[in-house]
């Protein structure tokens, strides 16, 4: 299975003193595998954005540097506006960040690892997967 990490999971991973949830056991043991995990530029902005001090910062962009990188491309925003207009249609909120993300997971085929429940609304009308435990 190959990951799409959302934020809310590497955040919880990154705490050290944050309680571990199965999201994180599981994104440890597909990094342990050498399964393939990706992420994007949005997810590593709001991480730089959410810990504070240089060490954070250097270990943040020290675990990024490994992963993959999917950087969306103009056909990506386009389809993210069209979702996030469809869900709100459906009375659906969906954040522009969470649109691009699901966007990205739905292009690569990948199945999305949060804790974020907004996630599990989207997928009940789009073709996302959402890892469940």
């Amino acid at each position: 299975m190959s990951l799409f990490v959302d934020t809310s999971v590497w955040s919880h991973a990154l705490r050290r003193d944050d309680a571990t949830c199965q999201e994180v056991d599981f994104l440890s043991k597909a990094l342990e595998k050498g399964e393939a995990v990706f992420s994007t530029g949005l997810v590593l902005q709001e991480l730089l954005q959410g810990f504070t001090g240089p060490k954070a910062h250097s270990q943040i962009v020290e675990y990024f540097s490994s992963l993959p990188f999917l950087p969306p491309d103009r056909r990506d925003h386009i389809e993210a506006s069209e979702l996030r207009n469809n869900c709100r249609s459906k009375g659906i909120v969906v954040g522009t960040i969470d649109a691009l993300l699901t966007q990205l997971c739905m292009r690569h085929e990948l199945t999305m690892l949060t804790t974020d429940k907004d996630f599990l609304h989207i997928a009940k009308h789009f073709p996302l997967s959402v890892w469940k435990s």
